[in-house]
């Protein structure tokens, strides 16, 4: 048994239910594999709300602290201020002991830089979620993203370095890894309650990132070509939303050609709750961002993974992932409005047998006992 350290965010954006899902994966799914795993996420003290708050009293704190004692992390987290030793959960004096202590470090997106924490472990492994705009942004500089602080790169877009993939790799070695899915936590669900394609976004239409030519946006920018989908077919979508930016005219256009939206904080604010959402769902309709579309580094939503679990069919756009994943049945790939209602014939005509083929694919490829264990070997870690 290992003792490994987990960082990532969680509370510094509360009632996220999947960004909270993604921390969880890695959590419960190496708990599952016997490990001793403690987690830690740093916040910055402008990301405390109400505005103004202490770390104790603030709504993020509250968050953490509901989530890691409703899955039993509780005596194993904390929640540090940036720049200082304070703390919600264990105190800094005790995180300090047990991260001296630790094997691997799994640092979401880089999150945890705190050099007293992560400097005296041994193998720190950088978990890039969002290839292309993770590269891109360390190249440009401006921003530290923490990559250098690492022993080991890891990402989860499965193309990264391999011939026709745009994203530039850094002259680092990365390794490529699905994201884990902890499938005891997402059964098949009998009961369809939402007979629509649905899906769950932040929605930035904001500012994009270049690269040698290479524009990356959002998913705002995939979107805007498919807008009079609903117009093409009787199928209902439904939008979950969490707004960055001035998106007004956006939602305005998708409202006035037939996409129905909802507030994500009020449907998919707790994990439990976007379990539910997702659950009840018929399928997903997955937009990527159109940096993950045109950069073709094999990206794969850790959402999708989750209705996959469920047993809910996915139709998710086209970012390589088809060279990894299978692809026809129970999960589709599109390019354009054309191949997503191709698929919703196919799911009409037998929906039983997509339900079927969608979880087999999370039980063969996302399974995080599969997943982890793998990852854990390619890092160096006794399993």
């Amino acid at each position: 048994m290992s003792r490994i350290v987990v960082s990532g965010k969680l509370a510094a954006t509360p009632r996220m239910g999947g960004a909270t899902w993604v921390v969880l994966q890695y959590l419960l799914g190496l708990q599952r594999l016997g490990h001793e795993v403690c987690f830690v996420e740093p916040i910055a003290s402008s990301a405390l709300r109400p505005e103004g708050t202490s770390l104790a009293d603030s709504d993020n704190a509250a968050y953490f602290e509901d989530v890691t004692q409703h899955f039993g992390f509780e005596r194993f987290s904390a929640l540090v201020l940036e720049n200082s030793r304070e703390t919600v959960g264990l105190d800094y004096k005790h995180l300090r002991t047990l991260t001296r202590g630790a094997d691997l470090l799994v640092n979401l997106s880089g999150l945890l830089a705190d050099d007293d924490l992560i400097g005296p472990i041994p193998i720190r492994a950088f978990v890039d979620l969002e290839p292309a705009f993770t590269q891109v942004r360390h190249l440009a500089g401006g921003i530290d993203l923490g990559i250098d602080r690492h022993t080991h790169w890891v990402t989860v877009g499965s193309a990264v370095g391999e011939p026709g993939c745009g994203v530039p790799t850094c002259d680092l070695p990365w390794i490529s890894t699905f994201q884990p899915l902890v499938l005891d936590r997402w059964p098949v669900n009998r009961q369809l309650t939402r007979h629509a394609l649905t899906t769950v976004a932040t929605w930035d239409g904001g500012a994009t990132v270049e690269h040698a030519g290479t524009v990356y946006g959002h998913k705002a920018h995939s979107l805007r070509e498919c807008i009079n989908l609903p117009a093409r077919t009787d199928e209902q979508f439904l939008l979950a939303l969490s707004l960055e930016g001035n998106c007004s005219n956006d939602l305005a256009s998708l409202s006035r050609n037939g996409w129905q939206l909802v507030d994500a904080e009020r449907v998919t604010g707790t994990p439990d709750a976007y379990r539910r959402f997702i659950q009840r769902s018929w399928a997903e309709l997955g937009v990527a961002r159109s940096g993950y579309v045109v950069s073709r580094g094999g990206w794969f939503s850790d959402r999708s993974a989750c209705y996959l679990a469920s047993g809910r069919p996915v139709i998710a756009q086209d970012t390589g992932f088809g060279r990894f994943l299978p692809t026809g049945k129970g999960l589709f790939a599109f390019r354009d409005c054309d191949d997503v209602l191709a698929a919703i014939r196919l799911l009409r005509h037998d929906y039983a047998y997509h339900a079927r083929a969608a979880r087999a694919i999370a039980v063969e490829y996302f399974d995080s006992d599969k997943v982890l264990g793998r990852l854990l070997a390619k890092l160096g870690v006794a399993g």
